[in-house]
């Protein structure tokens, strides 16, 4: 394959990442965003370093998932380097916390399978509480203490810039309109002022991959998932570590003194906005986590659109019945933790015809003969 000049369309965390790593290899990259970078999701997301659900089936996708832990501390040593940017690589440990007994037995049932891997272990009521003084009364917990976090809108900049350093070229505010096709190759894109060329155009739109797809009359089944979050002021005796409650919602300290609260999964269409029911379930949630925090004043809040697939799988490699043409999407709440091993994998395939990991599992083309499962109407506002 051997591709020589890129065009990657979307500038969050996942195009950023192929754009480094492609880079690095010699090719040529040039980057389109119709916002800014990682203006999206990427920008919305707290940094978390782990499935949030810890309990991912042995698979392809927890391969990734380890893979992409593996990453990141390197990486973040690297930017450093090149950039000057501090992605705030934060060491917290993450604390899964039993409030009930049911709970308590679910996570039990965890450790247990987890147990070959060694990576997370039960701690009673009296450790947990040692560990995070602020606690509510709880049964005990899931203490995993190589999972960390990142400042996610700090690792899509420095992404960006190492590879502008390379000689990759930045276009922000550029939205694609269409495609350069000649019979079943892609060759290029259409833009607002004309049309630009390249050997490879690969999709890294996010929640807006469906409808790119779209005009090539390729299903994608990528759909946006609205994710409600808000920082709290939280300077006094900050939390030492992240916490995850019930339904995937957490906590995260921040090296700033922020504390991140997150987050809704909403299938709502492209509706970026807060909203009262949302933010006060999540402030409901951090109560029953820590008690003080119920009086804790609201920094900020804000949303953003997470990209899912109908199988929760990223989708990564060609797109089916089009030459030159690929994928990179679907990650949902894993953008951030998988962005690093995305990126490293699509330049591997891109530029060697294979990948130290095999994107079979991953493939688009995995929805050809299920079209069932895409999403079922177009949703509003998908502007691209």
């Amino acid at each position: 394959m051997a591709a020589r000049d890129v065009i990657i369309v979307g500038g969050g965390v996942i195009g950023c990442a192929i754009a480094y790593y492609l880079t690095d290899a010699g090719v040529q990259v040039t980057i389109l965003e119709r916002g800014e970078i990682g203006g999206e999701a990427s920008g919305a997301s707290a940094g978390i370093l782990a499935p949030l659900e810890l309990s991912v089936e042995q698979g392809p996708l927890l391969n990734l998932c380890l893979a992409g832990m593996q990453l990141h501390p390197s990486l973040a040593d690297s930017l450093r380097e090149q950039t000057d940017i501090d992605v705030e690589y934060l060491r917290s440990g993450i604390l899964r916390v039993a409030l009930s007994d049911e709970e308590a037995d679910d996570l039990h049932t965890l450790v247990e399978r987890q147990r070959p891997q060694g990576a997370m272990q039960w701690v009673d009521a009296e450790a947990l509480r040692r560990l995070e003084p602020r606690l509510a009364a709880a049964r005990g917990g899931v203490y995993s203490p190589h999972l960390h976090q990142v400042n996610a809108h700090r690792l899509t900049q420095a992404l960006a810039q190492a590879s502008v350093a390379r000689g990759a070229t930045l276009r922000q505010g550029v939205a694609v309109r269409g495609f350069v096709t000649n019979g079943s190759r892609v060759s290029g894109v259409r833009i607002d002022d004309g049309r630009m060329t390249a050997g490879q155009v690969i999709l890294a739109a996010g929640a807006w991959t469906a409808a790119l797809g779209r005009r090539l009359g390729v299903a994608l089944p990528v759909k946006p998932m609205r994710g409600q979050m808000l920082a709290f002021a939280d300077f006094s005796s900050p939390l030492r570590h992240i916490l995850l409650g019930e339904d995937r919602g957490y906590l995260a300290p921040k090296v700033n003194g922020f504390l991140f609260v997150g987050s809704t999964v909403e299938d709502v269409g492209f509706r970026k906005n807060t909203t009262a029911k949302g933010l006060a379930s999540l402030r409901r949630m951090a109560a029953s986590l820590v008690p003080s925090l119920a009086y804790a004043e609201v920094a900020s809040d804000w949303a953003g659109l997470r990209p899912g697939s109908p199988d929760d799988l990223p989708i990564l490699g060609p797109v089916p019945g089009w030459e030159g043409l690929s994928v990179a999407s679907g990650h949902f709440r894993k953008g951030i933790l998988l962005a690093p091993i995305t990126g490293r994998l699509m330049a591997q395939w891109l530029t060697q015809g294979k990948s130290e990991i095999s994107l079979e599992p991953f493939r688009p083309d995995r929805f050809a003969a299920g079209g069932s499962q895409n999403p079922a109407s177009r949703p509003k506002d998908e502007a691209l």
